[in-house]
């Protein structure tokens, strides 16, 4: 009986090896970094690629670790019945034009979606909360503002009765819009819709994966929780 194949890897056509490529992703999309910033602190270290790469690995690589880290964490969460969401949006200038980011948070800060529309009408609340829904399973309570969206499209759903609106009640999910806004400002904004999709929805899960709660935690916890996130990370795609 022949055995099976061995799935190719996808560095195979890389000169490069995988711990460099995991590297420049990791510096360019969790901190608030140029593509030159990434290039030149390389440099430094001995790596001499320009920062036409450092694109090139980060649009290239980053989705697929994106997905690698997210079905790791669907997994263990699927079926916690006592998740609270947050909902919000936020605007994004595409070319001088206002466009949302729709974001779902739940109740420890961690991003579970994040949806990019031109308006933030009920339709476009449909769409997210289905996909977020659809992926993540039904939370237990859905905190929002007041915006009247939420309110058509949960009635659609027929869920209105786990929602909660509060004036400080959704500061969770506002805070959560911080790391990507310094994200943005590196990245002297974005020029397309599918770019900022793209790399909103790689942002959040690997700020998910290094996201340790350091202040409610003590250093030596920190320390070790923080070794097993960067080799989880090491390990993706091996």
């Amino acid at each position: 009986m022949p055995r099976p194949r061995k799935p190719a890897s996808p560095f195979r056509y890389f000169n490069s090896s995988p711990e460099v490529i995991r590297l420049v992703v990791l510096m360019y999309v969790r901190f608030p970094l140029s593509l030159r910033n990434v290039e030149d602190l390389l440099f430094e270290r001995g790596i001499d690629i320009s920062h036409e790469t450092v694109r090139h690995w980060w649009n290239r690589f980053g989705p697929m670790f994106d997905a690698d880290v997210r079905r790791q964490r669907v997994s263990r969460m699927k079926g916690f019945r006592q998740w609270k969401w947050h909902l919000d949006e936020v605007y994004v200038k595409i070319n001088g034009e206002m466009h949302y980011l729709w974001r779902a948070v739940d109740q420890e800060g961690e991003v579970l979606e994040s949806y990019v529309t031109k308006t933030r009408d009920k339709k476009a609340a449909l769409r997210f909360m289905k996909k977020a829904l659809k992926r993540h399973g039904s939370p237990a309570e859905i905190t929002t503002d007041g915006l009247r969206s939420y309110k058509a499209a949960m009635n659609e759903l027929g869920n209105s009765d786990k929602q909660e609106v509060g004036r400080w009640a959704n500061n969770r999910v506002e805070n959560s819009h911080l790391p990507f806004r310094r994200r943005e400002r590196a990245m002297l904004r974005f020029r397309q819709m599918k770019s900022l999709q793209k790399f909103a929805s790689v942002h959040a899960n690997v700020h998910n994966h290094f996201n340790l709660e350091r202040h409610l935690i003590d250093r030596q916890t920190y320390k070790t929780r923080r070794s097993a996130a960067l080799a989880e990370w090491q390990s993706l795609m091996a």
